[in-house]
């Protein structure tokens, strides 16, 4: 499953040179993320009031290009795989002309209230296969 977002860039988003600062770039992925999770049904708010979270355990990114203030974005994101206690995200945030500027992943592991780790629910695990439609 994949989805894709559209952000502008803010002027807070850039650097000194006048382009995006790379750490920006993981809070596109959360964006990205949060609206493919969204789009398949699951919003971060339903999981949190069923007692879980999926905090990032590991978080990556290669830069290749850049991109500056007022430019729009696209942030693909892809569901690589979901095990029964981790969910991994691919991403790769393009420019207007499609040229790729970023690929990165992160892992998301599942907790539960208590912030132990926790399975993930059947629901979630069926709506978020990566083999699914």
């Amino acid at each position: 499953m994949q989805h894709e977002t559209k952000i502008r860039i803010r002027y807070k988003d850039t650097d000194r040179m006048g382009v995006v600062y790379y750490g920006n770039y993981f809070t596109f992925f959360e964006v990205g993320r949060t609206e493919l999770m969204r789009y398949l049904g699951i919003p971060n708010s339903a999981l949190e009031a069923r007692g879980y979270t999926l905090p990032v355990v590991d978080a990556a990114a290669t830069y290749r290009g850049n991109v500056g203030y007022d430019e729009i974005i696209t942030v693909r994101t892809k569901i690589l795989r979901a095990t029964r206690v981790r969910i991994c995200f691919d991403y790769e945030v393009l420019d207007k002309s499609g040229r790729l500027l970023v690929t990165g992943h992160t892992v998301h592991a599942c907790l539960d209230a208590s912030m132990k780790p926790a399975r993930v629910p059947e629901d979630v695990r069926s709506a978020i296969d990566p083999s699914g439609p």
